[in-house]
């Protein structure tokens, strides 16, 4: 977690901001960049040595990954692409999904108990040098130059005097505030969530060790939320991982599609 002392003296200093943001580990790193590196390494492991001999009655972990691998495919890639075009974007798709998802889970797990989607800058990196270039990349590569632009600004049917007020906006939305809200959406529920679950925890041992003799029971009561919140919260970051993906295979599809 953030600070695990948060009480001086008997004053309790509530968790905020500030411990999103935590000292360097060893000159410039620092724990979520460790935790990132790690992501990778995780991932790749888990798919490597469940793949590595596959049988036709899989194993739990064979089970494990390609049940992980059919989501991100079919119930990602294919839903929002099409059954036309998904196939190439599947491996970004099933990265993004898994990505995601090891990074937000970090924040229920002892020891460790940081996600490292909670920094923005993680998120927003992923959006904008990852998924913003790729779909306006194919999508400029099927329609051209000219007929993205037009596929993407000036959706059919329209009256001509609202194409003044609505083609700024669809460019706005396709071409700014897209890659930003992708990932505002995951950066917030992380960090809203590491937050609820700072404060349930740190202020029941505040309660406990410092509160007045009738307010210490009051700290199971916090801990109770404490550990609610907790499964509240791996059900958020597993729907945030797949929301992710699926935003992102919406955006690829729409690029795509020869209808607006």
């Amino acid at each position: 977690m953030g600070r695990l002392v948060l009480a001086e003296g008997d004053k309790f200093a509530p968790p905020g901001v500030k411990d999103f943001f935590l000292p360097p580990i060893f000159g410039d790193v620092t724990k979520p960049m460790v935790l990132m590196v790690l992501s990778i390494v995780i991932i790749s492991a888990f798919f490597l040595i469940t793949s590595r001999n596959l049988k036709i009655v899989p194993t739990r972990w064979q089970f494990a990954a390609e049940s992980v691998y059919d989501f991100g495919r079919n119930n990602i890639a294919r839903e929002q692409i099409g059954s036309k075009d998904f196939k190439p974007f599947v491996p970004l798709i099933l990265t993004l999904f898994t990505f995601v998802l090891v990074n937000n889970l970090y924040g229920i797990i002892p020891i460790i108990q940081f996600p490292t989607m909670a920094r923005f800058g993680f998120p927003l990196a992923i959006a904008v040098l990852v998924v913003y270039p790729v779909y306006h990349y194919v999508g400029f590569k099927r329609h051209g130059f000219v007929g993205y632009l037009k596929h993407a600004t000036v959706p059919p049917g329209a009256p001509t005097a609202i194409y003044f007020l609505l083609t700024p906006i669809e460019f706005l939305q396709k071409f700014v505030l897209n890659p930003v809200t992708l990932a505002i959406r995951v950066f917030a529920a992380m960090f809203a969530g590491h937050l609820i679950l700072l404060v349930f925890t740190l202020g029941g041992e505040y309660l406990l060790l410092h509160a007045a003799g009738p307010l210490k029971p009051v700290s199971l009561v916090s801990w109770a939320f404490a550990i609610a919140m907790t499964f509240l919260e791996a059900f958020i970051q597993v729907l945030q991982a797949y929301i992710f993906a699926l935003l992102s295979a919406n955006y690829i599809g729409m690029a795509l599609a020869e209808d607006h």
